[in-house]
């Protein structure tokens, strides 16, 4: 994308959501979901034209949640502690997984779907047999709340944002933590790997997004631009633009090899909550504390 491009405004919705934490688009990109501190998850199409499922089961907010690889099935995890699964087509609880001693705020399920990551309060990483509903490691390191976990595009690492100000990285096999990454001053709230598992990218309550070199750990580069606090962050399938959002009301994109911004979005009127690509590359849906979501064309 260069400077000219403009990204299109092509939905806005509207509603009483409560505040949403995270929107994703499905693998295929035809349905939208919204997880909340309404406890509730939702399920739209991917225009914002219709409700298709509302979930309800979590006794407190929800904080997290992931589409399945096939998109059968979303995992949720909750402040009730615990992880719950529910099937795309007829919005039911499937089963529930408790484990955890404090607030659960991050899941996603491994790239074959046979794992599921969860980070919590409690700072610990817990795997889990998605198919036997059981835990099957418990990963510590952490010395504050784990805020995010996410696997390598091969499963056989995992990345962890902490409010202890580092990044893991971690051998799902043995559970060893081989890196810890340092340079944010302030709680870390989201990494993530690009699609080749090169690169990892993290932003912070510092205000800044940084690049690392998954395999050394080096810091590549930091990204300065947001004037509050960085909620989210999204890479391109094409691992050229990181898409951020923030307190400060924006989504910006940057660009990933020269490392600076192309374009800020401003339309919403509050906090940007969330935000996610389609899986076509062509989209970004951003939430925010306004109560709208918004649909983007042209990234």
């Amino acid at each position: 994308m260069n400077e000219q491009q403009q990204q299109q405004q092509t939905k806005e919705l509207n509603g009483p959501f409560g505040s949403v934490t995270c929107v994703k688009f499905s693998p295929d990109g035809t349905k939208i979901m919204l997880a909340s501190d309404n406890k509730t998850i939702q399920l739209w199409d991917g225009q914002f034209e219709k409700q298709i499922q509302i979930m309800k089961g979590h006794v407190y907010a929800v904080n997290d949640a992931q589409f399945s690889p096939d998109g059968n099935t979303i995992v949720s995890c909750s402040s009730d502690k615990t992880i719950k699964f529910w099937d795309v087509h007829t919005g039911m609880e499937i089963r529930t997984l408790e484990g955890h001693t404090s607030r659960v705020i991050s899941v996603q399920f491994s790239p074959d779907g046979t794992t599921l990551a969860s980070g919590s309060w409690d700072q610990t990483i817990r795997l889990w047999d998605v198919h036997l509903a059981k835990e099957i490691a418990l990963l510590e390191g952490h010395s504050e709340e784990v805020n995010c976990v996410r696997f390598s595009s091969n499963g056989q690492m995992i990345v962890s944002a902490s409010g202890d100000r580092t990044i893991g990285i971690w051998r799902v096999k043995s559970g060893e933590r081989v890196h810890t990454l340092t340079g944010h001053f302030e709680s870390v709230l989201r990494a993530q790997y690009s699609l080749d598992s090169r690169v990892i990218v993290s932003c912070s309550k510092d205000e800044t997004i940084r690049i690392w070199d998954a395999t050394s750990g080096n810091q590549l580069k930091k990204l300065k631009g947001h004037i509050g606090v960085i909620t989210d962050l999204q890479l391109s399938s094409d691992g050229r633009t990181i898409v951020s959002c923030s307190q400060d009301n924006s989504v910006r994109l940057w660009d990933m090899n020269l490392g600076m911004q192309i374009q800020k979005l401003i339309s919403h009127s509050h906090p940007v909550t969330g935000i996610d690509i389609s899986p076509d590359g062509n989209t970004i849906v951003s939430s925010s504390e306004d109560g709208t979501f918004r649909l983007w064309r042209g990234l």
